[in-house]
């Protein structure tokens, strides 16, 4: 009679996944819930006090590109939108980051366009 005897291997460890960088992006947008006004704040001073006078600016002294005015407004609404309309922290900081992204690659391409 051949018994069968099984081993227990305690050095087994089970690894963790890591998260990608959207998702701990993104997980972090959730936990800026309780600072959903100052998010608010910062969004309007920062694109309606600085952004959006320099994107105006850059496309009116080269050129007046109506398809950069579209996007320059595109960007402000987006941001604003979102947060006149109340929504999570995890839409509205990324729609200010990707609007911040619109204004700047706006500036660089009224300024590229001159040259």
């Amino acid at each position: 009679m051949q018994l069968v005897q099984h081993t227990y291997d305690p050095a087994y460890l089970q690894t963790a996944k890591k998260q990608s960088f959207l998702s701990r992006f993104f997980n972090w947008c959730n936990g800026q819930e309780k600072y959903r006004f100052g998010w608010l704040a910062i969004t309007l001073t920062i694109h309606g006090c600085i952004l959006a006078p320099v994107t105006v600016l850059s496309i009116a002294l080269c050129g007046n590109n109506f398809v950069l005015w579209g996007v320059a407004i595109g960007a402000i609404a987006m941001a604003l939108v979102t947060n006149l309309a109340a929504m999570p922290t995890k839409v509205t900081i990324p729609v200010f980051f990707l609007s911040v992204l619109l204004d700047l690659a706006v500036i660089v391409s009224a300024f590229a366009s001159i040259v």
